[in-house]
């Protein structure tokens, strides 16, 4: 394990990029790195083998941590406690971070199980449908552009790191998927096959729309599948990331051995 190193001035130019690591939602992709804050989601990362580059303690933060958090990085840094809570963007400052290499791919796995983001927009959604297809054992999570940057730091918090567990790609447009031939799958509140009642292919890709005007027709046009949840209580229609919640757990149902 490095011995860390102090850094005792607020203008470093490490703590400068931190800030904006922090602050703004797309700097990873000019950086090429990110700024994961907190000991949950730092040992996310560790857990599913994903090594930081740079792992930063405040003085709290280094008496405490345990010692795998402590030999994560080949670089350690160490800051005062007022130092660590100028660069925390959270409400209640966190004491230890990593900076990792960007999570994010250039191209889709051919022929894998994914889900597809139409413009979803908003970052805890976002984070919250990669939970879900971590959690139900989708492969990756492909976004078209429009939708919110997947390695945000609000979608990196919301993800929860379920990042660690899928290959990622963003900024696609219609036309890269143009040779794709896994089938597509699109949830609609008032039209398709009930859900419970649908046989899903395997592997297919959900396809998950924008938070107020849906799935595009485009999508719509191109899916082998319409789908709707059942919802007896009357209600109009479900939030995105709990449809996605559904969906994805009636798949990985469907996809088990029957007794």
């Amino acid at each position: 394990m490095n011995p860390p190193r102090s850094i005792t001035a607020r203008d470093n130019p490490l703590l400068k990029e931190l800030r904006k690591l922090g602050t703004d939602s797309v700097a990873y992709r000019k950086l090429g790195r990110i700024w994961l804050e907190g000991e949950h989601l730092c040992s996310a990362a560790l857990v599913r083998g994903v090594r930081p580059l740079i792992a930063v303690f405040s003085d709290a933060g280094w008496e405490r941590a345990a010692p795998d958090l402590r030999a994560a990085a080949p670089q350690v840094v160490r800051l005062s406690d007022a130092l660590f809570a100028g660069i925390s963007t959270l409400e209640s400052p966190s004491d230890m971070g990593f900076v990792m290499d960007v999570l994010v791919a250039m191209q889709p796995l051919p022929g894998a199980n994914a889900v597809l983001l139409d413009r979803v927009q908003d970052a805890g959604n976002v984070g919250s449908i990669l939970r879900s297809a971590a959690a139900f054992g989708v492969r990756q999570v492909l976004a078209l552009r429009g939708t919110a940057a997947l390695c945000s730091p609000k979608v990196l918090r919301a993800g929860m790191g379920a990042h660690f567990g899928l290959h990622l790609v963003e900024g696609l447009e219609p036309a890269d998927l143009d040779t794709w031939d896994v089938p597509l799958i699109w949830t609609s509140s008032h039209q398709g096959v009930l859900l419970h009642e649908a046989r899903l292919p395997q592997p297919c890709a959900w396809i998950f729309g924008h938070e107020g005007q849906g799935v595009a027709r485009h999508w719509q046009d191109r899916a082998a599948l319409a789908v709707r949840i059942a919802q007896p209580g009357g209600e109009e229609s479900l939030n995105v990331a709990a449809a996605a919640a559904v969906c994805l757990y009636a798949a990985s149902v469907a996809q088990r051995p029957q007794p």
